[in-house]
């Protein structure tokens, strides 16, 4: 199977586990079909490890294209008018989103981590899959001109999801869900494109801050798991 149709199938799994998330009584299945099992890592909703699993070994990063999937609620309208977003419109936004994301990981593994993001597999190359699904954008902005001011107390939301890998030999070392929304204020703010990227660069820097921080880790303690 390939990564691609692996991280969908596991998507279903794990948004169950995200909505019984302090929610339900019931709780995430302790351990996954092909044998990962639940751990706790701060910052992050959902955590399954292969027993054993160490990221000591991974020195190089490399980074599938990232998968963008809209929430079925979303159904926007431009910024200042009643108008819906054309077909065209939606898909800037999803590339767009996809791109940012992309480079902000590199951005924080490679430059700031000093992991170096690569094309081909090693020994020492942890290969990353991730999507961005459930994306809710609140007033997104097509940068029209004269378009009206729209003020909102939230940017908008997504959830990560993610599974890493060793690049050689395609095992799975651990899959995350984490659910997120972007700048949850108490007063209104004006939205605008260069508003909305930001929040979402900030929430993707997390993820990437917490990924990179468990990189750090295993280098002063190897026998720790991811």
């Amino acid at each position: 199977m390939s990564t691609r149709a692996s991280l969908r199938r596991w998507v279903a799994l794990l948004l169950i586990g995200l909505a019984q998330l302090g929610y339900a009584a019931s709780k995430p299945p302790e351990v996954t079909e092909d044998g990962l099992q639940l751990k706790k890592v701060k910052g992050i909703d959902i955590v399954y490890v292969r027993p054993g699993a160490t990221l000591a070994p991974y020195k190089r990063i490399m980074l599938d294209p990232v998968q963008v999937a809209f929430s079925k609620d979303w159904d926007p309208e431009k910024t200042g008018s009643r108008m819906k977003l054309s077909a065209e419109e939606r898909e800037k936004i999803r590339t767009g989103l996809a791109k940012l994301t992309e480079t902000t990981f590199k951005e924080e593994l490679e430059k700031k981590g000093g992991y170096p993001v690569v094309t081909e597999s090693g020994p020492d190359v942890l290969r990353v899959s991730s999507a961005l699904i459930d994306v809710y954008v609140n007033a997104p902005d097509t940068m029209e001109p004269g378009r009206s001011r729209t003020y909102t107390m939230s940017a908008g939301r997504a959830t990560l999801i993610a599974e890493l890998r060793d690049s050689e030999t395609g095992a799975i070392l651990a899959r995350i869900a984490d659910a997120r929304e972007t700048r949850n204020d108490t007063f209104m703010r004006m939205s605008s494109s260069v508003e909305n990227s930001a929040e979402a660069r900030a929430m993707v820097s997390n993820w990437a801050r917490i990924l990179r921080a468990r990189l750090d880790a295993v280098k002063v303690e190897p026998a720790t798991t991811p």
